[in-house]
């Protein structure tokens, strides 16, 4: 059996008034009248400014100061974490932080708890405090005041007591109210906390906030990625790239002016041997982010990826220019398809068909072949298919066996405004490699 989380799943156990759950919740109760007193004499001050319009501002951050504390003091008897439901402000500064918090509405929820808080929950706090530990302990200090006394004692107000017998029953009487007493108590320190959560962490309001940020933060990595892929790109261009044109001229100068011999072959050799690494240097790039989907946009850069396929492929594309990450997700997922046609299964005909509709992008690739593709075989389209997830994207793979098999990607997005005519992408229809 788990153990409780709250002073409601300890109450259900019979073993309740041996755990700490009682005195965890009176400790909540207790430094509730902590907090609520200079709560409530903050509100007042701050109210008596609000007049001068002084005082707005100051609410609000009093609210959330409060809210702060509570949601810390929480732990005493709810062992859930109370998360703060407040977002992360896009910009930094105090402006950026003050605009944020005004439009939430944790903010305007933790100033009605500050109110609520500071006018009727900690009296009631203390009025149950007062009832369940304050009249038990009076009657179990019967024989100590009888005996400063000396003489008698009126026990809380009530019957005078005069001999120690009488006393003493008053204090086995105090101790069996504040057995019977700590049940309530424990209760009402559950209501309270429950309704703390519900004002300062909602579950929904919280899970929904989390998601929120979640989106946020995933569209920004997929953004850094890309931006990350560009500048790999453009240092291998920039950089080795030129190293190497340099290298293969050098080489085929000093080939021409070497003499007949081992030497020129040698360098023949060389010169042979970096002129394929540069060829694999400028399929590299091309592979990381060819200049054709940056300059034109997806349907030229598919339309480019049709010709240079192994198999025939027919393209019906209708596109505009697209978010940059949208792009390049679509523009990898269709190259890693027909990398895969032509390596794996047989066909001799494939189609690519891409559209922008309804704020979605749709591509499908359809290819002839034996079928009977599994992702999760290592096709490589696993890890494209976490890609477009990450852009609340979904790609569908149908491939019976004996074919034919089809790949749907369907990505959310919103077209970029179209551009000049002097850069307008380039689009393909219907057209085929032959």
């Amino acid at each position: 059996m788990q153990p409780p989380r709250t002073p409601w799943q300890a109450l259900t156990r019979p073993r309740f008034l041996r755990t700490a759950w009682p005195w965890r919740s009176a400790g909540y109760l207790a430094s509730g009248v902590v907090t609520g007193a200079p709560a409530l004499l903050v509100l007042l001050l701050l109210v008596v400014f609000s007049f001068v319009l002084v005082g707005l501002p100051l609410l609000l951050l009093a609210g959330i100061a409060l809210g702060g504390i509570e949601r810390r003091r929480l732990r005493l008897v709810d062992l859930d974490p109370a998360a703060d439901p407040h977002r992360v402000p896009d910009a930094p500064g105090l402006a950026a932080w003050l605009r944020v918090r005004a439009r939430e509405q944790a903010t305007w929820r933790e100033l009605a708890y500050a109110v609520l808080h500071a006018t009727v929950l900690w009296p009631l706090d203390l009025i149950v405090l007062a009832v369940a530990l304050g009249l038990p302990a009076l009657l179990m200090a019967a024989p100590v005041q009888l005996a400063l006394d000396g003489e008698e004692v009126r026990v809380a107000k009530g019957p005078l007591v005069t001999t120690y017998p009488a006393a003493f029953a008053a204090a086995a009487l105090g101790v069996v109210l504040l057995l019977a007493l700590l049940h309530p108590l424990a209760a009402l320190a559950g209501a309270r906390a429950a309704l703390t959560r519900a004002l300062l962490a909602p579950r929904e309001a919280e899970l929904r906030d989390r998601i929120g940020e979640v989106t946020a933060s995933r569209a920004r990595l997929v953004d850094a990625f890309e931006a990350e892929r560009r500048r790999i790109e453009r240092d291998l261009h920039d950089g080795a790239q030129q190293r190497l044109v340099a290298l293969t001229m050098a080489l085929g100068i000093a080939r021409l002016d070497a003499p007949s011999g081992a030497l020129a072959d040698q360098l023949t050799q060389a010169h042979a041997e970096a002129g394929r690494v540069l060829t694999e240097l400028r399929e590299l790039i091309h592979g990381i982010h060819p200049q054709v989907l940056a300059d034109y946009g997806l349907g030229a850069a598919l339309a480019d990826a049709a010709d240079r396929s192994a198999v025939p492929v027919a393209t019906d594309l209708d596109l505009p220019r697209l978010p940059a990450a949208v792009e390049s997700a679509g523009y990898f997922v269709v190259c890693e398809a027909l990398a895969n046609i032509g390596k794996h299964s047989g066909a001799t005909q494939a189609r690519i068909t891409a559209r922008c509709e309804n704020r979605t992008l749709r591509i499908e690739v359809y290819d002839n072949g034996g079928g009977g593709a599994d992702p999760a075989a290592g096709s490589g389209l696993t890890g494209l298919a976490d890609r477009i997830a990450v852009l609340d994207g979904t790609l569908t793979i149908i491939s019976p066996t004996g074919g034919p098999t089809v790949l749907r990607v369907e990505i959310p997005c919103r077209p970029l405004p179209a551009p000049s005519a002097s850069s307008s992408p380039r689009t393909a229809s219907s057209s085929a490699k032959g």
